[in-house]
């Protein structure tokens, strides 16, 4: 299977550079400086905090054109609208791997019907860009605990969907397929909106957690997210948000917010495209609502 990756940030950079050193037939997608230093140095890798790098000599290209299988596309929420019309000028199925909770129709029609399949890196996301260095934590996506979820967008498992996945797990990457993967996305913003908001007004996961009123909000924001998506959570156990008692869950979300995981995790990062991603992602909340 011939793959494209279009985006080189974090979640791009680790995925190519993991393809490539298993031995797949894979391309990664950049631009301007980022484009200059991949053609010199490869994907530059660090572990964590560790002095040693490691460069994989991943092909780069400037330009999209040409024939894929497969392109997997990894730029962040608000950027999606931006490759749209370059995407539609290349050949195969196209993977959205990021969050997104406005479903595949306008996806769809910007690059075609039946082109599109969605997905979320849960473990991918682990790292920051040091420099032209991706640190990237111990546990990665070869050894996470929870596997990648991709699907099609219309609530089926297709031949195509069951061949990616086998791609992805010939290349040791932990990946499930998920028939219902477009409710799983929203289900996961309905989540993700109103937690990274409370982290950034508090200051970070820890400072919320030593504050249970505002906890106590989060958490019903959460439950009027859920309330005003169409679709049923997914996974099912999200539906404990709207189930069990509010005091028994504040006490769960504080201890998680105070954990190692927490601490690690995305939600500490507040650069100006994580913001921008939350924004558009709360965004894409309030059509599912129909708010103005």
């Amino acid at each position: 299977m011939k793959l494209l990756v279009y985006g080189a940030g974090v979640c791009g950079s680790l995925l190519a550079a993991h393809l490539y050193e298993a031995g797949r037939d894979v391309t990664l997608l950049a631009r301007g400086p980022r484009l200059a230093s991949l053609r010199r140095h490869g994907v530059q890798l660090a572990e964590e905090d560790s002095p040693a790098v490691r460069q994989v000599p991943a092909p780069v290209v400037e330009d999209p054109a040409g024939g894929y299988d497969l392109v997997i596309v990894t730029v962040r929420t608000h950027q999606v609208d931006a490759v749209l019309e370059s995407l539609a000028r290349v050949d195969g199925d196209v993977l959205f791997l990021h969050n997104w909770a406005a479903g595949a129709q306008p996806l769809e029609a910007a690059i075609g019907r039946g082109r599109a399949l969605l997905g979320f890196p849960p473990a991918l996301a682990g790292g920051t860009m040091d420099g032209d260095v991706v640190r990237y934590r111990a546990l990665s996506f070869m050894a996470g605990r929870v596997p990648m979820p991709i699907g099609e967008p219309h609530g089926h498992t297709t031949p195509r969907s069951e061949r990616i996945v086998r791609e992805f797990r010939a290349a040791n990457i932990k990946v499930k397929a998920e028939p219902r993967m477009d409710a799983w996305l929203k289900t996961h913003a309905a989540f993700e909106v109103p937690l990274g908001r409370a982290v950034r007004a508090a200051g970070g996961p820890a400072a919320l957690a030593e504050d249970g009123d505002a906890v106590g909000g989060m958490l019903r924001l959460m439950r009027q997210s859920m309330a005003a998506t169409p679709t049923p959570p997914v996974p099912r156990v999200f539906g404990a948000l709207q189930t069990l008692p509010e005091g028994m869950l504040v006490a769960l979300l504080r201890r998680f917010l105070r954990s190692k995981t927490a601490a690690r995790s995305a939600l500490n990062d507040t650069s100006p495209s994580a913001t921008a991603e939350l924004d558009r992602l709360a965004e894409q909340m309030r059509t599912l609502a129909g708010a103005p």
